[in-house]
């Protein structure tokens, strides 16, 4: 039975003829595996295999391997290099919103953690870019501001009532932090092909500084891995985007030499492999996921290409009305000077 480069590094990885074996044994895993398309069985195979490595980005895997609360040091590893700065502990807060007096909000985030110092952390995984723009971001931000609002609202109540003369203050309110992973960036982000991490806050146009709390960081990670393809893995933060961009075997393999870190965390990724109906769950569910994104971003695309033409539209017929405008006064200027000649005559 053929094996992959991986199996190497990760001795639990079966072979396609094993992984194909337990399928056909099955009849209600047989029809799932049937269902999909030639082009997904293969990437399914490849991926259980090793042949291709597991894109970790997929939601239930990476909320495996990321869990906060099992496994604390990997998201520290990962914050820490990603802002520039140690983070030593955190907790993990309630990924739901909360609702602010009648109004109920829609925001519920991949991953919220908030630090000793009481700054919070969102961090969200997107497959397409174009899905979370920087409104989308502004909210999330907002949104987290507003928990803070709320909750130091209801401690200074509960304070004045054990002291008082006791007040709120806005300066119990945190900085927040939304970081965004971009599998699929959006073209602006081509825009810049050298840089894969934008860090966005904000600044006074006078130099002078407030805190305003706001903190963003996208990185789109197709471009990292156009940036950094083949090179050699130095850096932590490297390793970090590696890890989350990368199915190739060779790379999966200089990483972990690298880091060896990484090594646990691609084996723990291989024993879920093991339950080959949950990881047929998972790669299903995030096709379905892709399809859905791809649609919405073909509408999406399509809704902004009739905006455009409308603009057009409305421009040349602005255009015209100009053109129609002035033809109407050069001739009523021909007019006038055909009088004129008229009566000089």
């Amino acid at each position: 039975m053929a094996q992959s480069k991986l199996c190497q590094y990760f001795s639990m990885i079966r072979s396609r003829e094993q992984i194909l074996l337990e399928i056909r044994s099955d009849p209600a895993l047989n029809a799932r595996f049937e269902a999909l398309s030639e082009e997904a069985q293969k990437e399914f195979l490849d991926i259980c295999t090793g042949e291709k490595g597991v894109k970790i980005l997929y939601d239930s895997f990476f909320r495996s391997v990321m869990n906060p609360e099992l496994y604390p040091d990997r998201l520290q590893s990962m914050l820490s290099c990603i802002l520039g700065m140690e983070i030593a502990s955190f907790h993990v807060l309630e990924t739901s919103s909360f609702a602010l007096g009648d109004v109920k909000s829609l925001v519920i985030m991949d991953i919220v953690v908030e630090l000793l110092d009481g700054s919070i952390i969102n961090l969200e995984v997107q497959k397409i870019g174009y899905d979370f723009p920087g409104e989308r971001a502004a909210c999330y931000a907002s949104d987290l501001t507003l928990r803070q609002y709320a909750r130091a609202r209801r401690d200074a109540a509960k304070r004045s009532a054990e002291e008082p003369g006791h007040k709120f203050s806005y300066h119990a309110i945190h900085p927040v932090y939304t970081i965004v992973l971009i599998e699929k960036s959006p073209s602006l982000f081509y825009r810049f092909p050298d840089q894969y991490i934008h860090r966005f806050s904000q600044k006074s146009d006078t130099g002078l500084s407030m805190e305003l709390l706001h903190n963003y960081i996208f990185i789109p990670l197709d471009i990292f891995r156009k940036k950094h393809q083949n090179e050699d893995i130095s850096r932590e933060l490297d390793a970090w985007l590696t890890f989350l961009s990368t199915q190739e075997p060779d790379e999966i393999m200089r990483l972990c030499d690298a880091f060896p870190f990484f090594k646990d965390i691609y084996r723990h990724v291989y024993e879920i492999c093991q339950n080959t109906e949950d990881v047929m769950g998972i790669f299903s569910e995030a096709l379905a996921e892709l399809d859905r994104n791809t649609v919405d971003y073909m509408i999406d695309k399509l809704k902004r290409s009739n905006e455009q033409l409308q603009g057009e539209k409305e421009q040349l017929q602005g255009e015209k009305k100009q053109l129609q405008d002035e033809n109407t006064r050069l001739k009523e200027e021909l007019d006038n000077m055909r009088k004129q000649l008229r009566e000089q005559k």
